[in-house]
């Protein structure tokens, strides 16, 4: 499937594509920052608790050879301070690599249900090449989080965006992941 889409868009493509990425993470980060900048009171918990999730990882780069981009299973974790809006995020990618992705996030709610968040940390890399590189390496997470109305059940989504990821390229990987959590 991979190849397929590799057949679909040009190296200058991609390369445009995640310029264009970056300039939209940095300016959700400029966005965090003046956030936290005003003082004003926050109106909203929204998707109040800590999960623990299943889903699936899709790695969207490619490192070069022998680096190709992978998919994975995605075992996730979120727990909540409840007095602060930050979050003890981690993420496991089991496929024919494996790796570990801790993260602590900014949590900035939309509404009761639903969370956005920019998260910080690193990927470890444990085995092989992973949606997340082959190395260990500096990660920004940005996702959102929706807690199902009338259950325990929390919809997430997020991007793992890691740097120098790849051992022989250098380059950055991308990946993104899906999943249904259960909270607690």
């Amino acid at each position: 499937m991979m190849k397929y889409f590799r057949s679909l868009f040009s190296s200058q493509q991609v390369t445009r594509f995640w310029q264009g990425g970056m300039a939209v993470v940095g300016g959700a980060a400029i966005a965090a920052g003046c956030t936290l900048a005003t003082s004003s009171p926050a109106m909203a918990q929204a998707a109040y608790g800590s999960y623990i999730g299943l889903g699936a990882a899709v790695g969207v780069t490619s490192g070069g050879i022998g680096e190709d981009s992978e998919t994975a299973a995605n075992i996730a974790f979120r727990y909540k301070f409840l007095k602060v809006p930050v979050s003890a995020r981690a993420q496991v990618l089991i496929g024919s690599g494996t790796a570990a992705v801790p993260t602590v996030s900014y949590d900035i709610p939309v509404n009761w249900r639903t969370d956005v968040y920019v998260g910080l940390g690193a990927a470890f890399n444990a085995s092989g090449t992973t949606p997340v590189g082959n190395q260990t390496a500096f990660v920004i997470q940005p996702g959102v989080d929706y807690a199902l109305p009338n259950s325990d059940a929390v919809l997430f989504g997020n991007a793992i965006i890691a740097f120098n990821a790849y051992r022989n390229s250098g380059g950055t990987a991308a990946s993104l992941q899906a999943g249904v959590g259960l909270r607690f």
